[in-house]
C-alpha cells in the first residue's frame, strides 16, 4: 500500500498548489543551460518554502501559511483544444506507464512483514522468494499482531503514478486550481538592453493570455502577476552593469515586482575537487505537467482505449533490453513524493551532472529569490484577488459586507450537506461564462484552498455547490463537491466530519454523468488516503474497487492491488480477500503489458493460498508465475514455479496436467541449455527416500529340481521387527557358541537387508565382486504416465583410509559417475564399479512403483549412493492424444538425490529440547576384502508331519565363493525339530529310495513279550546340551566344494502350523577381518496333523516283595495310556504301537505286564488302548557308575523287530526334547519346592528338609518314548511313517502326557475392593500320605464248622512297608472304622482279637510283618481291609514330633467264610 512520508494533509496540500508559469529570453536560457537546466528545472527543488508566509483575509484575520509550496513551470503553449479534459493523452498514458514500470522493489531493501493468524507475509522484493513455491515453508503458528500496531507495504510505483497523474491533469474550464496565477519573466543581465527584452517577454504573456489562439495553458485571472527576474552570470557578466539596470527595474516596476538572481559563481578549473550536492536529480524525471506537446509530438501509434496496454508492453521490452537479468536499475527507480524516494528517471540523467556551475551560496541564492517572490510577490496578490472577489460577490448579489460574515451566518452551524444528487437536466450544454457569479464563487473558493484558508474555501464550494446544483451544471457542481470535502477535511480542528458521501458524490457524478474518468480518478484517489488515515479502510477498498472499470488496465491494477492491501491492514485482517483482489491486479498488470508487477501481484497472493489446501487456487498462480518468469527471462523461477504445480497433488485434469507437464519439460530443456549443468535436478517422479531399501549380496538361487534353496533374506520380503529381534538373538547364540561361551564387546548383527527400521547409525559392510541392489521407490503424482529411460544410481567412491561421512574424500582422491563431462573421460570407472542401467522405467498415472537398481564393486573402500540419474518425458497417453503423431517428444536429463534423514535422537537434555537427527547411513557401505560365501538347498524336505513323526531329509551346503569357509554351525528356534545324528552313527552320502526303509536302526527279535533290553549311553555322544549344533561337514568347505549331509526332522507335538527357522553359521579362515561371520537364514513351516495322544502315570506297586529280593520295596507300576486323536487327514487309520522304550538316570522298564499277550497293539481312529509296565531301579553298578551324566535306555518291543532307542535318530530326539522339556520346566518353576503353609514345622529348613526328602522319594525321572508305525497308500505305493512321542513322568503318581501345553492366554483379573477372607489351612503334602504301604496276607477262603465253635478265628499277616529313604514312626490301629461305605455290609460280626493297637518305627526300606486274629461269627464275605495306618517322619533330637498322617490303603480284602 502506499505509504508517503509526507502526512495526509502534506499529500493534499501538494496535490493543488499555486501554478507559476516562466517566459525566458534566450540569452537567459542559455545561462542556464550551462548548468544543463531550464530556469524552472533551476527553481524545482527550491519550491517548498521553509518558513511561513503570512495574509489577511477579507475580514482583515491574519492567516499563516505553512510549509507552502509552489509549482513552477515553462510555458508552452498549444493551439490545439482538448476535449474537456475526460480522458488522457496517449503520450500522458505512454508516460504514466513508463513510470509504473521503471518502478520496481529494490533488491535488498528491508522487508515490511504482516502477521496475521496462521499467516506470515512479506512485502518487498524478496516477496518472490518469499511465496513462490521454491521458497521454505512459513511457520505453523504465528502471534497475532498487537492491535495498536498497523504495517503498512511501501508501493513506489503507485506513488510515482499518482504524483505522475496528479501533476498532469488537463486544465479544466469548471475549476481554476491548475491555472496560472503569476508569470516569471526572466532575461540575462547580458542583454545589450534588458528593459526592452522584460516588454518584449511582457507582451507575449499578454497575448499568449487574451489573443485567443491558445486553448493552454489557463490563466486564473485576466490580471495575471508578472514578475521580473534579472538573471545575471557571476563568472562571465558585469555585476555592476546588473546592479544599475536592476536599479531601473525598481524604478519601473517596483521594488516588490523584479529581481536580481546571480548564478554560476563557480569556476569548474579552480574547484575542480569540490562536491556540491545535486538536488535536480530527484525531479528531472517530471516532464512539464502542462507542456505536452513533445510526448503527442512523437510518432505513436494510433491508441484505443487500452493504449496503456501497448505502450506497456513496449516498455516493457525496451527496459527488460537494457537491464541484465530482467531486473529493472535501483538508481532508475524512486518515489518522486517525497525525497527519501527515487523516481524513475531518463537513461540519460546521471546523478552529480547538474547544476556544475553552482555554488552552495547559488543555492542559497535561488532559495532566497523563490522565497522573496512568494512573500512579496504572489501572496500578496492572492491576498488582492481573493479582497477583489469578494467585494465583487458581495456588491453584486447585494448581500452583507462580507461573503465571509454572510456564509458564516448561513453555514455557521455545519448544516448537514446534501446526499444525494437529483437527476441533471442537462450534462453537457450548460456552460458560464467566466464574468459568471458562480465561476467569481469558485475562482475565490480555489485562491483560499491555495493558501490555506480552509474554511473560507469550504463555505465558498459549499455555496457554489448549491448554485451548480440548481442551474443542474454537474461537471461544476461535482467540483465543488469534491473541493469542499478535501477542504473540511484540511480544517485544522474542524467541529463538522469528513463528509465522505461529498467525495462519493462527487465521483458518481464525474463517471457516470460527466463521463470524465479522470477527474473521477483524482477525486478518488485523494478520498482514498483520506479514508485510510481515518482507519477507515474497508470504505477505501471499496471506494478504489468501484473506480476499476475496462478502459485501463494499468488504473485498474494499480487501484485493485491499493485496494488489496486495504483489507491487509484492518483490524481484522481480511487476508483472503487480499489474495484475491492481488490475483485481479495481478491479471490487469499483465494485460497492461505490466509483467514484472504482474509476477510480484501473484507472489504475494501465493503466500495466503500456499499450503491451506486451495489446489486449484495455487496451481493457477504457480501456473501464471511460471509463465510470466519465463516471459521476463527468468526461466529458473519459471521452472521452480511449474515443479510445484507438478509435484502437487493437484486436482486438474489429464489433460490439463498433460499441458502443464510438457511445458515445464519445454522450460526446463531451456533452462538446462543456458546454465550447462550437465545433471540438474528433476523433481518427476517424486522419490521417497525413506522407503529405500539396500540389500547387500548376491540374490539367492531359486530351486533346482528337488533341491529346495534356502529362504535367507531377500528384498521380496516384508521387515518384521519381531524377526529381527529373533534372527538377532539366534545370531548371538552362535556367536557365543564360536567364542567360547561369551559374545565379543564389538559384536553386531550381520544385517544385509536396510530399511527405515533398521539401525543404519553405522556404515554396512559390503563384500568385494557382491552386487549392492538399492530399491527405491518412485511415485507419480500426476494424471498422466511419465516415462523413464537410461535409469541408473550415482556414486562416490574413495579408496581405503580416505572414506568419511557423506562419502567425501578425507585425504584422498574422491572418485564417482556424477562429475563433470571431461573428468569423467580421463577417469576410469567401470573398474571401481559397476553401474547397471535400466534402459526403459514406466509409470502410470498416479502409480507407486519401485524400481531395483545395482551397483557391483571391484575394489575396497567407501561408497557412497549419492542418488539417481535417468531421462524424463511424457509418455503418451489415451487422454493426451498427439496432433496426427507430429508433436516433438520432449525429453531431459537429470538427476534426483537421495537423502535419508536419520532418526529422531532422544537421549540427551539437548536432544530433547532441539530438533535433531540422527545419521542414516544406509547408502554409505564400506567394501571389504573378499568373504566366503555358501548357499544351502533342502531336498526332500516335507511341508506336513503328523506329530512325532520322524521322516529324513538331506541338506547341502555349497561354497560358492573363492575363499574357504569353515566352523559351520547351525541354530534354530525349534531345536527339537531336526537333528544330523551322531557322529558315530553312519550317514549314506546320497539320498535313497526309502518307502519300506526305517529311519530307526532295527534288530531282528522273537515275537511277544520278552524282558527289556537294556543299553547304557552317555548324554555326550548326541552332542553338549545346547541349542546350537555344529554341522558335521568335516573340517572347511573349500572353493566350489559342496557337503551332502542327512537331516531327520520329527514333527511338532502340537498341531498346527508353525514356523520354523534356522539360522546358519559360517566364517573365514583367516581372522581380523572386517566381517567376522556370515550368516544364512532359512525359515520354513511345517503343518502337524495329530497322531497318537500317550498318557503316562506311575503308581507304586501293591505287591510286597519277595523276601530275599534284592530289589527293597518292590518296583513301580507305569501305565500308558495311548489314543489315536488322528482324524484320518494324512489317511491313517491305525497306528501300530512297536515298542516302547524308557531312558532315565534311575529306574528303567522291566517287562510288560498285560494280561493279554497279542503280537502287536493295533490303534484305529478313536479307539484307546492301555500298556502297563514295571519299571524297576537301575543295577547298584549302573546308578554308581563315576560319569553321572549316563542314561540307561530299555526297549520294550511289542513286535517281532527291536528299535534301538539308543541310536541316531531316536536317542537323537530323545536328548533334545528332553532339554526343551527341562528348559520349559525350569522357566515354569524358577525356585526349588516350598513347605505347604498347613505343615506344623517350627523349624523352617526342617521343614524343607523334609520335603526334600519326600520328593526325592517320590522322584521318578523316568521319560518314556512310544514307537508308532503307521502305513499309508499313495500313488499305489504303500509308505511307512514312523514316529515316536515322548513322555516325561517326573514324580509318582502325578500324571504326564505327550502332547504341548497349549499357551493360554493371560485372564483379565478383576479389581477387588473388599478384603478376601483368610485362607483355608493347607492339605498336608500327599507325600505324607504314602510314607507306609500295607498289605494283608491271608486265605482268601477259609471254612469252619459253627455247630461246634460258634467263633471262627482266622491268622491274618499284616506287612507294613517303609517306601522312603528315611525313619519313619507307623501307629496301626486295629479299632479303626471304614469310611468306606461300598463294603460296609462285608464289616458285621467281625472282630479283631488280641492286641489292637501297636506303635513301632521302621528304618528306611524297611519291611515289618505283624501277625493279627480276625474273629468271625457266621459264614459270609467280610472286608478285613478296616485297620488304620498312621505315619510320621521320625523326629529328630533337636525338633517336635511331626504330626502322623493317615496312610493310603490298598483296596478291600475279602475273605470269604464258609460252614462246613
Amino acid at each position: 500500500m502506499a505509504q508517503c512520508v509526507q502526512s495526509v494533509q502534506e499529500f493534499v496540500q501538494d496535490s493543488f498548489v499555486p501554478m507559476v508559469a516562466v517566459l525566458c529570453s534566450d540569452e537567459a536560457e542559455r545561462l542556464t543551460r550551462k548548468n544543463k537546466l531550464n530556469f524552472a528545472e533551476l527553481l524545482r527543488p527550491f519550491c517548498r518554502l521553509t518558513s511561513e508566509g503570512h495574509l489577511r483575509d477579507p475580514n482583515n484575520q491574519l492567516q499563516v501559511v505553512k510549509n507552502f509550496r509552489i509549482c513552477v513551470t515553462k510555458v508552452a503553449p498549444g493551439a490545439s483544444p482538448q476535449p474537456s479534459g475526460a480522458a488522457l493523452s496517449p503520450g500522458q498514458r505512454r508516460r504514466l506507464n513508463q513510470v509504473v514500470l521503471s518502478c520496481q522493489p529494490l533488491e535488498g531493501a528491508l522487508s515490511t512483514a504482516v502477521a496475521a493468524g496462521d499467516y506470515d507475509l512479506s512485502f518487498n522484493d524478496e516477496a518472490l522468494k518469499c511465496s513462490a513455491p521454491w521458497f521454505s515453508s512459513w511457520r505453523d503458528t504465528l502471534s497475532e499482531v498487537c492491535a495498536s500496531k498497523l504495517f503498512t507495504a511501501t508501493t513506489p510505483w503507485f506513488e510515482a503514478y499518482r504524483e505522475n497523474f496528479l501533476q498532469s491533469m488537463p486544465s479544466s474550464d469548471h475549476e481554476f486550481l491548475n491555472h496560472y496565477l503569476a508569470c516569471l519573466l526572466v532575461v540575462s543581465s547580458s542583454e545589450a538592453v534588458p528593459v526592452e527584452e522584460f516588454v518584449k517577454l511582457s507582451q507575449e504573456q499578454h497575448r499568449i493570455q487574451h489573443s485567443g489562439d491558445y486553448s493552454t495553458p489557463k490563466w486564473f485571472i485576466p490580471n495575471t502577476l508578472k514578475y521580473y527576474v534579472l538573471l545575471h552570470d557571476v563568472s562571465q557578466g558585469d555585476e555592476q552593469r546588473a546592479e544599475a539596470v536592476h536599479e531601473d527595474m525598481k524604478q519601473r516596476y517596483g521594488p516588490q515586482g523584479c529581481y536580481l538572481l546571480k548564478i554560476n559563481s563557480r569556476t569548474l578549473p579552480a574547484e575542480q575537487n569540490e562536491q556540491i550536492p545535486d538536488p535536480w536529480s530527484q525531479y528531472l524525471h517530471r516532464s512539464d505537467p502542462h507542456s505536452q506537446e513533445q510526448l503527442d509530438d512523437d510518432p505513436v501509434p494510433a491508441l484505443n482505449s487500452r493504449a496503456d496496454e501497448s505502450g506497456g508492453e513496449a516498455v516493457e521490452e525496451a527496459v527488460s533490453a537494457d537491464n541484465e537479468g530482467g531486473r529493472p536499475d535501483p538508481d532508475s527507480a524512486s518515489s518522486p513524493g517525497a525525497d527519501a524516494k527515487k523516481g524513475a528517471g531518463s537513461a540519460e540523467v546521471t546523478p552529480g551532472t547538474h547544476g556544475a556551475c553552482l555554488t552552495l551560496g547559488d543555492h542559497d541564492h535561488i532559495r532566497q529569490f523563490v522565497q522573496e517572490f512568494t512573500f512579496r510577490g504572489l501572496l500578496p496578490h492572492i491576498e488582492k484577488n481573493i479582497r477583489q472577489l469578494n467585494d465583487q460577490l458581495v456588491s453584486r448579489k447585494g448581500l452583507s459586507r462580507s461573503l465571509f460574515t454572510a456564509t458564516k451566518k448561513w453555514f455557521g452551524g455545519g448544516k448537514a450537506p446534501e446526499k444525494s444528487v437529483s437527476e441533471p437536466k442537462s450534462t453537457s450544454g450548460l456552460l458560464y461564462p467566466p464574468e459568471a457569479p458562480e465561476l467569481q464563487i469558485r475562482k475565490m473558493a480555489d485562491l483560499c484552498f491555495l493558501v490555506q484558508h480552509y474554511e473560507l474555501a469550504y463555505s465558498c464550494y459549499h455555496t457554489a455547490k448549491k448554485d451548480f446544483l440548481s442551474d443542474q451544471a454537474m461537471l461544476y457542481a461535482a467540483g465543488a463537491l469534491e473541493m469542499a470535502a478535501v477542504s473540511a477535511f484540511l480544517q485544522a480542528g474542524a467541529a463538522r466530519p469528513y463528509p465522505a458521501h461529498y467525495m462519493d458524490t462527487a465521483i458518481q457524478t464525474y463517471r457516470d454523468v460527466c463521463r470524465n474518468m479522470v477527474l473521477a480518478e483524482r477525486c478518488a484517489l485523494v478520498s482514498a488516503e483520506i479514508l485510510k488515515s481515518q482507519g477507515k479502510y474497508s470504505e477505501a477498498a471499496t471506494l478504489l474497487i468501484k473506480m476499476t472499470s475496462e478502459d485501463s488496465d494499468l488504473r485498474s491494477a494499480l487501484l485493485l492491488e491499493q485496494a488489496a492491501h486495504c483489507f491487509i491492514n484492518m483490524r481484522t485482517r481480511m487476508l483472503r480477500k487480499f489474495a484475491f483482489h492481488m490475483i485481479l491486479a495481478g491479471h490487469r498488470f499483465s494485460k497492461a503489458g505490466q509483467k514484472r508487477h504482474a509476477l510480484r501481484c501473484y507472489c504475494q497472493a501465493m503466500q495466503v493460498y500456499k499450503g491451506r489446501s486451495w489446489s486449484l487456487a495455487e496451481d493457477h498462480i504457480n501456473f501464471t508465475i511460471g509463465r510470466q518468469s519465463f516471459t521476463l527471462g527468468q526461466p529458473e523461477k519459471a521452472v521452480q514455479a511449474f515443479k510445484h504445480i507438478l509435484t502437487n497433488d493437484g486436482r486438474q485434469t489429464a489433460a490439463q496436467q498433460g499441458a502443464f507437464l510438457r511445458e515445464y519439460l519445454y522450460v526446463y530443456k531451456t533452462v538446462v541449455s543456458r546454465s550447462g549443468v550437465r545433471l540438474p535436478h528433476l523433481p518427476l517422479p517424486c522419490i521417497h527416500s525413506a522407503a529405500t531399501r539396500v540389500y547387500f549380496g548376491h540374490e539367492r538361487r531359486l530351486a533346482e529340481g528337488e533341491k529346495q534353496a534356502a529362504t535367507h533374506v531377500s528384498l521380496d520380503q516384508e521387515y518384521d521387527a519381531e524377526q529381527a529381534s529373533m534372527w538377532c538373538k539366534l545370531e548371538e547364540q552362535l556367536v557365543a557358541s564360536a567364542n567360547r561361551g561369551g559374545v565379543p564387546a564389538n559384536f553386531q548383527p550381520s544385517q544385509c537387508y536396510l530399511n527405515s527400521q533398521t539401525d543404519n547409525q553405522r556404515h554396512p559392510p559390503a563384500v568385494v565382486e557382491e552386487p549392492v541392489v538399492v530399491e527405491v521407490m518412485f511415485r507419480n503424482p500426476l494424471k498422466v504416465p511419465l516415462a523413464l529411460s537410461r535409469l541408473s544410481l550415482l556414486w562416490k567412491f574413495s579408496h581405503d583410509g580416505h572414506a568419511a561421512d557423506g562419502g567425501e574424500d578425507a585425504a584422498g582422491e574422491e572418485l564417482g559417475n556424477n562429475l563433470d563431462a571431461e573428468e569423467q573421460e580421463t577417469t576410469p570407472r567401470d573398474d571401481l564399479v559397476t553401474t547397471e542401467t535400466i534402459p526403459d522405467f514406466h509409470l502410470a498415472p498416479e502409480e507407486t512403483k519401485t524400481a531395483r537398481l545395482r551397483l557391483l564393486p571391484h575394489r575396497t573402500g567407501c561408497l557412497s549412493i549419492t542418488g539417481v540419474v535417468y531421462d524424463l518425458a511424457a509418455a503418451s497417453s489415451p487422454e493426451m492424444p498427439d496432433d496426427d503423431g507430429k508433436a516433438e517428444l520432449v525429453v531431459v536429463s537429470g538427476k534426483q538425490d537421495l537423502k535419508i534423514r536419520g532418526p529422531r535422537l532422544n537421549h540427551t537434555k539437548e536432544d530433547k529440547m532441539f530438533v535433531r537427527y540422527g545419521p542414516d547411513r544406509r547408502l554409505q557401505p564400506i567394501i571389504t576384502p573378499p568373504m566366503p560365501l555358501m548357499e544351502v538347498f533342502f531336498l526332500q524336505f516335507p511341508t506336513a508331519l503328523l506329530c512325532g513323526e520322524i521322516r529324513k531329509a538331506y541338506v547341502e551346503f555349497c561354497n560358492v565363493s573363492d575363499v574357504s569357509l569353515c566352523g559351520l554351525r547351525v541354530a534354530s528356534t525349534h531345536p527339537d525339530f531336526f537333528t544330523f545324528g551322531s557322529p558315530s552313527a553312519g550317514t549314506p552320502l546320497s539320498p535313497a529310495s526309502a518307502e519300506n526303509c526305517s529311519a530307526y536302526k532295527t534288530l531282528a527279535a522273537a515275537p511277544g513279550s520278552a524282558p527289556a533290553r537294556q543299553t547304557l549311553v552317555s548324554a555326550d555322544d548326541f552332542g553338549p546340551a545346547s541349542d546350537v549344533v555344529d554341522v558335521p561337514v568335516g573340517g572347511a568347505l573349500q572353493p566350489g566344494q559342496s557337503a551332502q549331509l542327512p537331516l531327520w526332522l520329527r514333527g511338532p507335538d502340537r498341531e498346527g502350523v508353525h514356523e520354523i527357522n534356522f539360522l546358519f553359521y559360517y566364517e573365514s579362515p583367516e581372522k581380523g577381518t572386517k566381517i567376522s561371520h556370515r550368516v544364512v537364514r532359512h525359515s520354513v513351516f511345517i503343518c502337524a496333523s495329530r497322531s497318537l495322544s500317550v498318557q503316562a502315570s506311575a503308581r507304586a506297586s501293591a505287591t510286597a516283595p519277595r523276601r530275599g529280593s534284592h530289589q527293597n520295596g518292590g518296583g513301580t507300576l507305569v501305565f500308558v495310556d495311548v489314543e489315536n486323536i488322528n482324524t484320518s487327514e494324512a489317511g491313517v487309520r491305525e497306528f501300530h504301537i512297536v515298542q516302547v522304550s524308557s531312558g532315565s538316570r534311575h529306574w528303567s522298564l522291566s517287562e510288560c505286564v498285560n494280561p493279554a499277550k497279542e503280537k502287536d497293539c493295533k490303534v484305529s481312529s478313536r479307539e484307546r488302548a492301555k500298556l502297563c509296565f514295571r519299571a524297576t531301579p537301575c543295577k547298584p553298578h549302573q546308578a554308581t557308575s563315576e560319569d553321572a551324566d549316563m542314561f540307561t535306555f530299555a526297549d520294550v518291543h511289542l513286535g517281532g523287530e527291536r528299535i534301538v532307542s539308543s541310536a541316531t535318530p531316536c536317542g537323537d530326539f530323545f536328548f533334545r526334547c528332553r532339554r526343551t522339556s527341562e528348559s520349559r520346566r525350569a522357566d515354569a518353576c524358577p525356585s526349588g519346592p516350598r513347605t505347604p503353609s498347613g505343615a506344623r514345622n517350627p523349624s523352617p529348613d526342617a521343614g524343607k528338609e523334609l520335603l526334600r526328602a519326600l520328593h526325592e522319594c517320590d522322584r521318578l525321572d523316568l521319560d518314556i518314548i512310544v514307537i508308532w508305525k503307521a502305513y499309508v497308500v499313495e500313488d499305489n505305493k504303500q509308505l511307512i511313517l514312523e514316529g515316536q512321542l515322548h513322555v516325561a513322568l517326573q514324580t509318582v503318581g502325578k500324571e504326564a502326557t505327550s502332547l504341548a501345553p497349549k499357551q493360554e492366554a493371560q485372564e483379565m483379573v478383576l479389581l477387588k475392593f473388599k478384603s478376601e477372607p483368610p485362607p483355608a489351612a493347607a492339605s498336608p503334602p500327599t507325600q505324607l500320605s504314602r510314607l507306609i504301604k500295607s498289605n494283608l496276607h491271608y486265605s482268601e477262603a477259609y471254612a469252619h464248622d459253627f455247630t461246634r465253635d460258634s467263633v471262627c478265628v482266622v491268622p491274618v499277616s499284616l506287612v507294613l512297608s517303609n517306601c522312603y529313604w528315611t525313619d519313619v514312626d507307623v501307629t496301626v490301629d486295629l479299632r479303626h472304622k471304614s469310611s468306606s461305605s461300598e463294603w460296609s455290609e462285608c464289616t458285621c460280626s467281625f472282630a479283631w482279637v488280641g492286641q489292637t493297637r501297636y506303635r513301632l518305627s521302621l528304618c528306611p526300606r524297611q519291611t515289618r510283618h505283624l501277625e493279627l486274629r480276625a474273629c468271625f461269627l457266621a459264614p459270609g464275605v467280610y472286608n478285613i481291609n478296616t485297620h488304620g495306618v498312621c505315619a510320621a517322619p521320625a523326629a529328630r533330637q533337636d525338633g517336635d514330633a511331626q504330626a502322623q498322617v493317615a496312610q493310603n490303603n490298598a483296596g478291600p480284602a475279602l475273605i470269604v467264610i464258609s460252614d462246613q
